[in-house]
């Protein structure tokens, strides 16, 4: 009968005529037979099933082994037997060099059939071994599937005590080294299946004999975290963590994260390996993994592996937020890494050029999955902007990508912050600074956040910014008496001349600390300020002054000499005066008192006041007008930061008013007229600075700077409660009171009072009113009526002949911007460029600066920005737009230097000498040779982290396909559907660049 099943199966007969034929063949086995013939018609099958060249002809083999099974079950286990196995299984069957297949499938199929039988518990010992020694000779993912099918049909071949857990170990490397060869789409499907079946044989067992679940894991993170030369485990290692019950988790990572004999690098290999899973499109729970693994790194204080490992990582992990059959997971891990990354903005700015680009196509996409993963992100992407405001010129194009996505409250953001925070405790971060390869391409150096010090930092940039207050600084001797100074001076000169990237101030913030100041805690940048100069101020007044570099011009006369060289540094930089008059409206009286200041702190008018139309009531002969000649730009003033401001007086004499110059606000085509709030003199409509203030300026119902100070500057009427004690009257009387500015400040500071105390809430609230910004500013100062003649004569063309009041012109230097809703909280940067004069080396001290220099000066001059480390590029579009772009980014602090040629001071061209004289400052050799070590230091450390850096990256697991996410983007419109960025399914090339 063999004979004939062998010819009929080789004939060349139609296969329905084979079938035929077989069939009755089959039938005829059916019956009764002799035990040689059984024998022939089981090997003749082996044959078929095990090395038949065509499906039909495995068929045909198939079903006679099946039929001898039922009904020569007797002859079956005979010919099924031990020693037929073991060579089955070590020697093959088959021809050497094409040895078949179909082995393991043979075996399962024959089992079904001698499981009650005698010879079946050794079978099963024979498996058991064979098994184990089969998968540690590394099968292809094919076999390894196999063997998981029969070993899930029959779990009575499962190897069992301690060959169990080294089975379940050996299994595991079999799947680290599965790798699918082909990029088409049911190639890979039929490897996500053989994968599938692996693993779930894993979780059988481990069903069934829990102790092998540990052992198993450490084989796992063997793998993962080993950090030699050799292929990079498979990604299919995910499917083995999924089935690993959860409650487990918390015990595997803290023995993990504890363990000693873990290096550092091992870690790094192994959670960045991890995080590589997110790519898996069938794993469960891998992300609740690769996040307790972050956590417990955090709680045994890891830092330097977290944040390698995410800024590595990040990119990768945010490029499969495109896939929706790894989305969810992405977000997960996505999520974390972003919101526990809080000691840096890099890892969040890693992300921004591909934000819009994600955002847009989530959008195309327009599923349930993609609108609700756009609304996590837009929630995540405000969590940063609150975190890591300042960056204005970078967040544009992502905050134009998200604005029309629903925006977190403050408490929300505050408690996605500090529920993921690595640490409560910051200064545990205080090593890990932003990692910065080399300077700012601006060639300027940043300042280290030593723990909420932006409000310091965002200060001495703009004091270093102001060049002649820095070279003042500079030139102080060595051997000084002035602690503070000296300690600002050093500052200074690492900022000038260090080769780092940027610097720690902590020597400069101990000293120059305010006693109140809470430590760790935000403070008020215009009040630190205020304190540090008073500080400087009386330190040198109290006689412990050491240097004196500017030597006044031999032509002044020695009284105007002595009145310079009695004046503290602080004094000739930032030192104004003011005039304030008080006049009895009952006895006409008049009292006046003369005092210092070094800002001017500018209050906010009540919503219901017009600006532009207030003025001065005093009669002109004793007060004179109150104008303010605005720059060419947004006009900006300033006011005084003791007197508190009140609304305008009513029924006061009429007087013609004249307001402040606002030419950036005169509306196109309108009459300039003289008592209008928008008049411009005829000198002013001359000038070419006009078109910048008409490019730059605000809306009418916002606010200027030039409307806060003719706020300050307009009459108080003092009555009821407020009073004023008349000395002539002896009694309490209603009187006026005005204050004048009567001599301006060389750097001019001015701050905007932003906050207000709520006596209800009893916090400080913030008034978070856009005020536009004039890059020049035009203040009016009285001058006494002996100089009003020399002041015109001086080439003044904005005094005001017989007035005593003139114009001094200030050119915008430094903003300081507060980012946040309140005082105690939010961040501080700054704005700033270098002002210098623009009077030509060969042109005459006496004569005013061309127009053209004014207007070369406002646009050429680089603006820069800088936040804490972070240096780069701005300009004054940006300084205008950005409270705009984002509302609580607001102006704070102002710095104005006094331009020369209106109100020439012996000071001003005495810094315009010495800068001419010697250029740049010249450090004294102690100075000099601590720049010098510490910049050797550096190149050393930098030597030392690239050594060290290597080391760690070299053990991070290669992702070089991770950017094609999004190259692939761009033309998801050509794409055959599937799985492409914007859809669901299975697309073969950008399915297998997602898993593979």
């Amino acid at each position: 009968m063999d004979k004939i099943l062998e010819a009929v199966v080789m004939s060349s007969y139609p296969n329905n005529v084979k079938q035929g034929l077989v069939r009755r063949v089959i039938e005829a086995a059916k019956q009764p037979m002799d035990s040689e013939q059984c024998w022939s018609m089981l090997e003749l099958s082996t044959k078929l099933y095990l090395t038949g060249d065509t499906k039909y002809k495995r068929e045909i083999g198939k079903e006679v082994l099946e039929v001898y099974g039922h009904y020569h079950p007797e002859e079956f286990e005979e010919f099924f037997n031990v020693r037929f196995l073991l060579s089955l299984l070590q020697e093959g069957y088959g021809p050497l060099g094409k040895r078949s297949h179909y082995v393991l499938d043979y075996i399962q199929l024959g089992l079904q059939f001698i499981l009650e039988s005698p010879s079946a518990n050794s079978i099963f010992s024979l498996l058991r071994i064979e098994v184990l020694r089969k998968v540690c000779e590394r099968p292809s993912p094919k076999q390894c599937a196999k063997i998981s099918k029969l070993l899930t049909q029959h779990p009575q071949c499962v190897p069992m005590g301690k060959h169990q857990v080294l089975f379940c170990q050996q299994l595991i490397r079999c799947i680290g080294q599965f790798q699918c060869v082909s990029e088409g789409e049911e190639d890979i499907m039929e490897f996500l299946e053989q994968v599938n079946k692996v693993s779930g044989l894993l979780q059988r067992i481990w069903r069934a004999q829990t102790s092998a679940i540990l052992p198993s894991l450490k084989e796992l993170f063997t793998i993962i975290s080993s950090t030699e030369e050799q292929e990079v485990p498979s990604n299919a290692l995910a499917s083995v963590v999924q089935f690993v019950p959860l409650e487990l988790m918390d015990g595997v990572i803290r023995n993990l994260t504890n363990d000693d004999s873990i290096t550092d690098v091992q870690m790094m290999t192994a959670i960045g390996r991890m995080i590589d899973w997110v790519s898996w499109p069938l794993g469960k729970n891998i992300d609740k993994w690769i996040i307790a693994l972050l956590k417990g790194l955090a709680a045994v204080k890891k830092f330097s592996i977290l944040i390698e490992v995410t800024l590595s990582k990040i990119e990768k992990v945010f490029s499969k937020l495109l896939y929706p059959i790894v989305r969810e997971g992405a977000l997960s891990v996505l999520q974390y890494m972003l919101l526990s990354f809080q000691h840096s903005h890099e890892a969040f700015h890693l992300l921004l050029p591909h934000i819009p680009r994600l955002v847009a196509s989530l959008k195309k996409e327009d599923s349930n999955s993609a609108t609700g993963s756009l609304e996590q992100l837009a929630e995540l992407i405000h969590c940063m902007f609150f975190r890591f405001s300042g960056f204005p010129d970078l967040y544009e194009p992502v905050l134009e990508a998200v604005k029309a996505l629903p925006i977190p409250n403050e408490d929300r953001i505050k408690h996605l912050l500090g529920q993921n925070a690595w640490t409560s405790q910051k200064n545990e971060l205080a090593c890990f600074y932003p990692r910065l390869a080399s300077k700012s391409e601006t060639g300027k150096i940043g300042l280290i956040n030593l723990g909420n010090t932006c409000y310091m930092n965002s200060i001495i940039q703009s004091l270093f910014m102001a060049s002649d207050f820095r070279h003042s600084v500079l030139n102080l001797t060595e051997g000084n008496s002035q602690p503070l100074m000296t300690k600002l001076q050093w500052l200074f000169a690492f900022l000038e001349h260090s080769q780092r990237p940027a610097i720690s101030p902590e020597s400069f913030l101990s000293a120059s600390w305010p006693p109140w100041f809470t430590p760790g805690a935000q403070q008020d940048c215009s009040e630190y300020l205020k304190y540090l100069l008073d500080r400087l101020h009386e330190e040198e007044k109290t006689g412990k002054r050491i240097y004196q570099k500017l030597k006044e011009s031999s032509l002044m006369s020695q009284a105007v000499e002595h009145h310079y060289l009695n004046k503290t540094l602080i004094e000739k930089m930032f030192g104004g005066k003011m005039m304030t008059k008080i006049r009895c409206l009952k006895c006409l009286n008049v009292s006046s008192r003369e005092e210092a200041f070094t800002d001017l702190s500018l209050a906010f008018p009540p919503p219901d006041r017009h600006t532009r139309g207030s003025t001065s009531v005093l009669p002109v002969e004793e007060i004179g007008p109150q104008f303010i000649e605005p720059p060419e730009n947004p006009s900006q003033l300033t006011g005084s930061p003791w007197i508190q401001r009140k609304a305008p007086m009513a029924g006061d004499p009429a007087v013609p008013p004249m307001p402040v110059e606002t030419l950036g606000f005169q509306e196109p085509g309108e009459a300039a007229d003289p008592l209008s709030g928008n008049a411009v003199g005829v000198d002013a409509a001359k000038d070419p600075l006009l078109a910048f203030g008409e490019e730059a300026c605000a809306p009418k119902d916002s606010r200027s700077v030039p409307d806060l100070i003719n706020y300050f500057l307009s009459p108080e009427r003092l009555t009821a409660e407020n009073k004023y004690h008349c000395e002539k009257c002896a009694s309490l009387q209603d009187a006026e009171k005005v204050a004048e500015l009567t001599e301006g400040p060389h750097y001019l500071i001015l701050t905007l009072l932003r906050f207000s105390f709520n006596p209800r809430t009893m916090k400080r609230k913030k008034i978070l009113d856009n005020v536009s910004i004039p890059v020049v500013l035009k203040l009016p100062v009285l001058v006494a009526p002996e100089k009003t003649e020399e002041v015109c004569r001086r080439g003044n063309d904005r005094a005001a002949p017989g007035s005593g009041f003139m114009s001094v012109v200030y050119d915008l230097c430094s903003v300081v911007v507060h980012s946040g809703i309140s005082s105690e909280s939010g961040h501080y940067y700054c704005y700033s460029r270098e002002c210098t004069d623009t009077v030509p080396h060969g042109q005459p001290q006496d004569g005013a600066p061309k127009p053209a220099s004014d207007k070369q000066l406002d646009f050429e001059i680089q603006w820069y920005l800088f936040n804490d480390t972070r240096v780069s590029f701005s300009s004054f579009e940006s300084v205008s737009n950005v409270t705009s772009f984002f509302p609580k980014d607001t102006a704070y602090v102002l710095f104005y230097r006094q331009r020369p040629g209106r109100q020439s001071c012996p000071l001003h061209e005495a810094l315009a000498e010495a800068g001419r004289l010697h250029g740049e400052p010249s450090l004294h050799k102690d100075l000099m040779e601590a720049i010098s070590k510490d910049n050797i230091l550096y190149l050393q450390e930098q030597e030392k982290e690239a050594r060290n850096r290597a080391a760690y990256i070299s053990a991070l697991p290669k992702s070089p396909l991770w950017w094609r996410d999004f190259d692939r983007d761009k033309d998801d419109d050509s794409s055959s559907g599937g799985c492409s960025p914007a859809a669901g399914g299975g697309g073969s090339g950008s399915f297998h660049g997602l898993v593979f």
